[in-house]
This record gives structure tokens, sequence and C-alpha cells, in this order.
């Protein structure tokens, strides 16, 4: 009896992870698959915004700060 518990707990430790490894940040529901052309258009529009935001920003010169040591 023993046995069967140590094997089944050691059964249940080596699957949890690669249970886990499905429910990331990243991972959809399957429900909400189904989007809508409103949805979409909603979508596309916030993502041009992004990328539009994106460009707007300045690029930063690179500082060196032993510039005046050398």
């Amino acid at each position: 009896m023993r046995r069967l518990f140590v094997a089944l707990a050691a059964v249940a430790m080596l699957t949890a992870p690669a249970q886990t490894q499905g429910r990331g940040k990243g991972s959809k529901p399957a429900e909400n698959s189904q989007q809508t052309t409103e949805q979409k258009q909603k979508k596309a529009a916030a993502e041009k915004a992004y990328k539009d935001a994106l460009h707007g920003i300045p690029e930063q010169k690179s500082s060196d700060p032993w510039a005046k040591m050398r």
C-alpha cells in the first residue's frame, strides 16, 4: 500500500508542471475565439494607435559616461 501511495505521489508531482504549461499568460480560452466584426475593428484600431504612439517616441541618444575621461 505504501509503495502504491509513493508511486502515485511521484506521478502526480511529475505531471503537475506539464498541466500548468497550457495555462500561461498567452493562452486563449476556447469560448472567446469567435469575435464579431465590431470587436475586430476595435482591436485593429487599438493596435494602429499603439503602433503610431510607438513611432512618436523620439530616439534616445546613447550616453557614454566615460567620454570626458578618455
